[in-house]
Formats: structure tokens, C-alpha cells, sequence
């Protein structure tokens, strides 16, 4: 495929993160990725009728799953906008992202976390869908990229359209509803915020549940604003319930350039510029208008790493785990406290699994690079 994006795949097993999910519970969560976010249930102490706590010890003793991104540093499990007017160039990006997801390509420099794609292409029909992927990949495929052009709405069975589709297909990371007005019942009420907020609360229920993205595309207002994000057609009901938003805008609709304005409960805020190139039809990312900021280096991970990159792995108690490093200077408990909070950047940042379990001789700290 010439000046096209090439499908070959990163050394990353298609669905080998979908296996059974456990519960969350003091100390015995394995730490293995965001699928373990499936059917989570409270540790917290039921207070009242139908009321649950959590104490601040609780916190701090329990090791909750990882969110690994769809996207590294864009795009997370749960729901997503991605709001632009019509015509800006929405279904070509969409399509970009599926097909590198689909595919587990980069997606301009940032690591996908490859996995099956569902497309609903709602405002499209399969001749013209042929035509636009061939002109962005020529007739290379990516196996597990779906489409769809009709689908019912929330309330007339979607939600059990796309529980079939997951069965059939387990390692699904990523549904795209383009676009949210075909999935929307028509009511009076279409332009409350209470209807707004439900509806992507279903959707964002439905994807924590399973465990997967789903990105949601939506229009903009006409009418301008200083702050892009208050620019979403519909009320503040839509972004209030979304995990995050992506606002596509162009200066005119003719240009090729345009910006992409980020926000999200999982990654920081940014805006990034893109180009259109007319010839691949692919969006084509130039800069960001600020460098993403960085966490500082942990010196307790740090110095976990440097050991394991001798040691293999590690299994044993907390106190073990100081005697073979010397160098952290913590007692035993704060050891423990730190890994359960810090477990997900030991992921991020140096690839190790963390794992609390108790067994006969105490509570066992299991740590351990990621197999490829």
C-alpha cells in the first residue's frame, strides 16, 4: 500500500486482556489491566438504607484495576464526544482511528491498544463506506474492523444489538455511533438536560460494564464561543456524563487544516493541530500546542525496576520484598500502601504487574514484567 498507513500489527495478541473479571477487595485484586474494571463491586460498608462508605483506610488497601488506554494518552475506556460541524472531516478521523485500533497501528505516535472495531456509520450506506476506505487504505483490510448502517436506538434495543455483537466478537475495545441523533429517541423532551444526561449515562454504563470505548459522534452549535467545549449541540447534560470530548473545528470548511480540543477525566486537556491530506485522505497531525506534562520519577518504582531487571520477578511478603532492596526506606505497611496506589503508574511506566493476595503465610506481593 503506497503512502498508506500499513496494517501490520505491534507484537499485542488480539482479546488476550479479556479474560474473567474479579471484584475489587482488599488486597487481593491482581493489577492486570482495565478489564478487570468489569463488574466492579463496593468494599465499602453498607451505612443506612441502600448507602455504602468507603473509609479512607479502605482506599488506600485496595488495589483497583488499571486503565490502560485505547489510545496512550488520548483515548480511555468509557464514553467519549467527538463533536465537529458537518463536513468538517469527522468520518474520515473516525475511520482513521477504528482502522488503527482495528489494526494496532500508531496513531500519530501514540500506541493503540489493539482490539476489535464496531463502527456504526449510521448517516452512511456500504457503497459509499467501500469507496471512502479505499481511498484512505487502498485494499489493504484490517481484519477486525465492522461496520454497520442501521442499528436501533437506545430505546428500541441497541444496547442488546451491541451485547450480541460482543459476544460474537470478545475482544472488542472500541464501538463508534456516528452519530448520536440516530441513536436519540424524538421526544418533547429532547433538549433537557436530564434526557441528555441519560442518555450518554446509559451508554457510559453499558461501556464501563463491558469494559470498552465508545465514541459518540455529535455536531456542534452554530453559535461561537470563547470555549470550544460549550460550542456541543444540546445542553451541558452530554459533556457532564462523558469521560471526555474532542472538538473538531476549521476556520473555514474549505481549509484543510484544523484543531482538535481535548478534555477528559483520564488524560490532560490539550489541542492539537491536524492537516488534511487530500491525495490519502487522512488527517495528518503536525504539532500540539503544548507538550503533555510529565509525572516525575518515583524513586520506590524506580528502584523496583532496577531490581526486577535482574531478579525477573519477584513473590514474597512486603518484608522480603525490603530485604532484597535494601534502598527503599519504608516499613513494610507503607510498602504495601504505596504499591496499591502507585500500581497503575508501575504499569505505565516500567510494564510491571502488581498483584496483593492473601494466603496462608500472609499477604503475597507478586511483581512481574508483562509477557509479550
Amino acid at each position: 500500500m503506497d503512502n498508506k498507513i500499513t496494517a501490520t500489527a505491534h507484537d499485542i495478541s488480539v482479546g488476550a486482556d479479556n479474560g474473567q473479571s474479579p471484584s475489587v477487595t482488599k488486597h487481593t485484586n491482581s493489577i492486570t489491566d482495565n478489564n478487570c474494571a468489569r463488574n466492579l463491586q463496593s468494599t465499602g460498608t453498607p451505612v443506612g438504607e441502600n448507602l455504602e462508605t468507603v473509609s479512607m483506610e479502605e482506599l488506600y488497601d485496595t488495589v483497583y484495576p488499571i486503565k490502560k488506554p485505547l489510545v496512550e494518552d488520548l483515548i480511555y475506556n468509557g464514553v467519549y464526544l467527538f463533536v465537529g460541524a458537518p463536513k468538517v472531516g469527522k468520518s474520515f478521523l473516525m475511520a482513521e482511528i477504528g482502522f488503527c485500533v482495528s489494526a494496532g497501528v500508531d496513531l500519530w505516535g501514540h500506541k493503540t491498544n489493539q482490539g476489535t472495531v464496531l463502527y456504526l456509520a449510521l448517516e452512511d450506506d456500504y457503497a459509499r463506506l467501500q469507496q471512502r476506505l479505499s481511498r484512505m487504505f487502498g485494499i489493504d483490510v484490517a481484519e477486525h474492523f465492522y461496520f454497520a448502517t442501521r442499528s436501533k436506538n437506545l430505546n428500541e434495543g441497541l444496547e442488546e444489538q451491541l451485547k450480541e455483537f460482543l459476544v460474537a466478537h470478545a475482544d472488542t475495545r472500541l464501538v463508534i455511533i456516528d452519530t448520536l441523533q440516530k441513536i436519540k429517541e424524538i421526544s418533547g423532551e429532547k433538549f433537557s438536560y436530564a434526557n441528555d444526561y441519560d442518555i450518554i449515562t446509559r451508554l457510559k454504563h453499558f461501556a464501563d460494564e463491558h469494559n470498552i470505548c465508545i465514541l459518540v459522534v455529535h455536531h456542534t452549535r452554530k453559535m461561537d464561543s470563547s470555549d470550544a467545549f460549550e460550542m456541543i449541540s444540546g445542553t451541558n447534560g452530554l459533556l457532564g456524563a462523558a469521560d471526555g470530548a474532542f472538538i473538531m473545528q476549521k476556520e473555514k470548511r474549505t481549509d484543510l487544516k484544523a484543531t482538535v480540543d481535548i478534555t477528559g477525566r483520564d488524560q490532560q486537556d490539550q489541542k492539537l493541530y491536524l492537516k488534511f491530506d487530500p491525495k490519502l485522505c487522512l488527517w495528518k497531525f503536525e504539532k500540539a500546542e503544548t507538550e503533555l506534562w510529565k509525572e516525575l520519577e518515583d524513586k520506590v518504582l524506580s528502584t523496583i525496576n532496577t531490581y526486577l531487571m535482574e531478579a525477573g520477578c519477584f513473590q514474597g511478603t512486603a518484608s522480603e520484598l525490603m530485604d532484597k532492596i535494601p534502598e527503599i526506606d519504608l516499613v513494610p505497611n507503607q510498602l504495601t500502601r504505596q504499591l496499591n496506589i502507585k500500581a497503575g503508574r508501575l504499569y505505565e511506566d516500567y510494564g510491571i504487574r502488581y498483584d496483593n493476595k492473601r494466603c496462608h503465610d500472609g499477604r503475597i506481593i507478586t511483581l512481574e514484567y508483562e509477557k509479550e
